[in-house]
């Protein structure tokens, strides 16, 4: 009898000490059960993902088969190993490609290593490639003139001699499993993507020697974009059929390159930071760090020593942030848009000047407070008189230019236009200017190719045009060189020629500007020219200018100005600019629809003497306090 009321008591114990946990048990119970739910949701939303992939549209890899067995035999799938990607970047693209793409490969669960060209040795190592298991993918860009970017230059050149060497087996790399993608920009038509074309190239003539030729079959990674893109095109002819189907419309399908907007968000908030005022789509206005000098004080501009602007009444704007070159002074750093005509959507000139006076006087509010600054300037400063057109990009390829010129001229403020010498038609179509400048950054043909990098294939017959453009215009003209230490000092004679060709009224000689480390630019502050140096190189040149003799100096700003004698009247210079008397000119020429036409002869002012070239002020005001600056940073803002 005591057996089974033992039995019992223990049972009794064990279901109460169930009861009195059942807490605990609930808890992990639940838990089992929502680790099952997510293991089998996993299992679902990985298996779904693979059946979702575009399978059509990847291309396989397959082991090499002898072509005669494709037909007995099924084609087995290569094993790969890891996959290996290899990147030549210049601005840090290339490497950026890299790594996102080395974190999806990740995803397949392959080993992935990430190569700097420039740290690899192919002679080495690259035939070991050939032998293993693994994939090579090849990010590299096209950099200037058609050449890889600094970092692949030694990669990009083995490949080339290799692949040309009598010596080397065509077969050298045979059974390489391999992907290039390129990288560079589309508008440089003659030289985009020919480092990706190169290795084409090489690794086709490789693998086409040896018979059954489609052993190794280059996989083009740009391809798939292609694809992608008329995929896109094709959904969205397809969706706009419909839309008219459902409308009852007849309106046309519009074109692939339909009218978008200059300004994107990124471009957006890359030049807010800068400290650009943003205006519609495609312009800009930025508050010169002159005007900020002479609303203080401190002097002016070199246009303030030369031709006599009042710097803190100076707009520095643009109707066109895009540009034609690329140039390695651009102290901008290539964040502005390029191009070799107008595709953006148009902002009407009205409302740009309109909002870039508004932004203007705004940046001048808030110097007020700011020490040492003078309160009969900022007042004055609230009324612009003039407008510098050479904030950043080509003002020049804005379609209303003409139209925002003559809104100006109707406001009495002045017009100093810069062109970058690539678009000699627009020239000749100017109404008067002012002052028209053309950037004359080289004298020969490569040396122009490397320092500006223009987009156009026939920049220099479009660069030699514009001067000649220039030299028919009647109002004042200005060559404007910039001299960058060891690219473009020792040119001399050729400098002479173009001189020639354009005739200019004045010519601005200028020291490059250091505007900090970029991975666009190969400059450095070996590069900029100490004023000493300007001056011996300006003095050369005049040597071999007849009718040209150097007039004036601002030795804060690095540099002169050359002017043509007829500016040297009775013994003194008239570089500077009777304001007044362009606007009267200006609208007598408008009134009589451009019949009654004027010279740069008529609307001269005297230079004083503090400005001319000699005097012991080097071209700083005298009413001005001259500031020196300790440890200063870097400053990439001013015309």
């Amino acid at each position: 009898m005591d057996a089974p009321v033992e039995t019992w008591s223990s049972l009794c114990a064990y279901v109460m000490s169930l009861w009195l946990n059942r807490f605990y048990i609930y808890s992990c119970a639940a838990l089992g059960v929502g680790l099952w739910i997510c293991i089998q949701f996993l299992s679902k939303a990985k298996k779904q993902n693979g059946d979702h992939l575009p399978k059509s549209n990847l291309p396989q890899i397959m082991l090499d088969v002898p072509a005669g067995e494709h037909k007995n035999s099924q084609i087995n799938k290569v094993h790969v190993v890891g996959v290996k990607i290899f990147y030549g970047s210049q601005t840090g693209t290339a490497k950026r490609f890299a790594q996102i793409l080395a974190e999806a490969v990740a995803f397949l669960s392959l080993p992935t290593e990430v190569i700097d060209m420039r740290d690899y040795d192919p002679d080495d190592c690259l035939v070991d490639e050939s032998t293993s298991k693994n994939v090579c993918v090849f990010l590299v860009a096209t950099y200037t003139d058609g050449k890889p970017p600094e970092s692949a230059g030694w990669f990009c050149k083995w490949l080339e001699e290799t692949a040309n060497d009598f010596r080397v087996s065509k077969t050298y790399l045979n059974g390489l499993r391999y992907a290039v993608f390129g990288l560079g920009n589309s508008l440089y038509a003659d030289c985009y993507n020919t480092e990706k074309e190169l290795f084409e190239t090489t690794s086709e003539e490789e693998s086409g020697s040896e018979e059954g030729g489609n052993a190794n079959v280059v996989v083009d990674v740009e391809d798939l974009g292609r694809m992608m893109d008329h995929m896109k095109k094709a959904k969205r002819e397809r969706e706009l059929s419909e839309e008219a189907a459902k409308t009852g419309s007849s309106q046309q399908i519009p074109e692939e390159d339909e009218r978008r907007e200059m300004i994107t968000p990124a471009l957006r908030e890359a030049l807010t930071k800068q400290g650009y005022r943003l205006i519609g789509s495609h312009s800009g206005v930025k508050l010169c760090r002159w005007t900020k000098a002479m609303l203080r004080g401190r002097g002016g501009c070199y246009k303030h020593t030369f031709y006599g602007i009042e710097s803190h009444r100076c707009m520095e704007t643009t109707p066109s942030l895009a540009c034609a070159n690329k140039c390695i002074f651009c102290w901008r750093h290539h964040t502005n848009p390029v191009g070799t005509a107008w595709r953006w959507k148009m902002d009407q000139p009205k409302m740009i000047l309109q909002e870039a006076l508004e932004n203007h006087q705004s940046l001048i509010k808030q110097c007020r407070g700011v020490p040492g600054v003078r309160g009969d300037r900022l007042e004055e400063g609230m009324v612009v008189k003039h407008c510098a057109l050479s904030l950043v990009g080509e003002p020049i390829m804005y379609p209303e230019i003409n139209q925002f010129l003559k809104l100006l001229h109707h406001r009495n403020i002045s017009s100093f236009l810069v062109t970058n010498a690539q678009f000699p038609e627009e020239i000749r179509n100017l109404e008067p200017v002012t002052q028209l400048y053309v950037s004359v950054d080289a004298s020969t043909r490569d040396s122009l190719k490397k320092i500006d990098r223009p987009l156009f294939k026939d920049f220099w017959q479009r660069f030699l045009d514009s001067l000649k453009a220039l030299a028919e215009k009647q109002q004042r003209t200005v060559y404007r060189l910039t001299l960058v230490k060891a690219w473009n000092v020792e040119e001399l004679k050729s400098y002479a020629e173009l001189v020639s060709l354009g005739q200019p009224d004045f010519i601005e000689v200028k020291g490059v500007t250091y505007c900090g480390e970029s991975s666009a630019s190969s400059l450095t502050m070996a590069n900029v020219p100490w004023h000493e140096e300007v001056v011996h190189f300006v003095r050369e040149l005049v040597n071999l200018l007849p009718g040209y003799e150097i007039a004036c100096e601002h030795e804060h700003s690095n540099c002169l100005l050359v002017a043509h004698e007829k500016f040297k009247v009775r013994g003194e210079w008239h570089t500077w600019i009777d304001y007044d008397r362009f606007h009267e000119l200006v609208r007598k020429y408008e009134q009589s629809g451009g019949i009654q036409t004027f010279t740069s002869a008529d609307y001269t002012a005297p230079t004083p003497q503090w400005a001319v070239f000699g005097a012991r002020e080097r071209g700083f005001d005298p009413a001005d306090t001259r500031f020196q600056r300790r440890n200063r940073s870097k400053d990439i803002s001013g015309c």
